[in-house]
């Protein structure tokens, strides 16, 4: 099986090594490019083209923020996971809206870091614990959001019946076993899904169907 390959976005030297040492360890992790920048990110990205994207925000010449929007506009396919200091709404937000696939805070573990970078490549979604509740208390003061079923018209019966579970924080795996079928077909039906919506990610599509009234409140995340 090939390994995931990773790049590092980081401009503090000392951070991206040490991380890139500690990732070189695992026999599936292979971290094959290093950005300083935004703009060398870009770059990099776009010729490279990496599994997962570990981005933060704070960078020279373009912030983390605008280089994932351009990296996920020329790479929908890309999973890029936020591992930052940083937690305040205005970060969060932009980043799930501009396809960040997974929000992290540096205060994670090695361990951690790990297994979101399997879970983000498995199209799952990785969300802090306080950035989780940031999205929900975001969702739920959202006057203009109303619940209704999602449109039959662009998800199966069972495509909506995965979406759904995902959006409770369900890993493939749980999802197969709680529909009676088994991890592949549960990440094929979330393949299905991400195509349809034009998303590359499950956070993304957990947001897109958040954003369009398909998903009751109490259910996500």
């Amino acid at each position: 099986m090939d390994p995931i390959t990773v790049m590092l976005v980081e401009d503090h030297v000392l951070m991206r090594e040490g991380t890139r040492e500690l990732l070189d360890r695992e026999e599936d992790i292979q971290v094959i490019a290093e950005a300083g920048d935004g703009e060398q990110a870009v770059w990099l990205a776009n010729t490279q083209r990496p599994d997962v994207i570990i981005m933060d925000i704070a960078m020279p010449k373009l912030n983390g923020l605008e280089a994932t929007r351009t990296i996920k506009a020329a790479n929908p396919g890309c999973a890029v996971l936020v591992l930052t200091a940083y937690d305040d709404d205005q970060y969060v937000f932009a980043f799930l809206e501009a396809g960040a696939a997974g929000y992290l805070l540096k205060d994670v573990s090695i361990d951690e870091l790990i297994k979101a970078i399997r879970a983000v490549y498995a199209g799952e979604s990785v969300l802090h614990p306080a950035v989780a509740r940031k999205v929900i208390d975001y969702f739920v003061g959202r006057k203009e959001l109303q619940q209704v079923d999602l449109e039959s018209d662009q998800l199966t019966a069972r495509e909506q019946e995965v979406l759904k579970l995902a959006a409770k924080g369900m890993t493939n795996r749980e999802i197969a076993s709680e529909l009676s079928i088994s991890p592949r077909t549960a990440q094929v039906h979330l393949s299905n899904i991400f195509a349809k919506l034009g998303v590359g990610s499950r956070t993304e599509a957990v947001l897109y169907a958040l954003r369009k009234g398909w998903l009751p409140l109490a259910d996500t995340l």
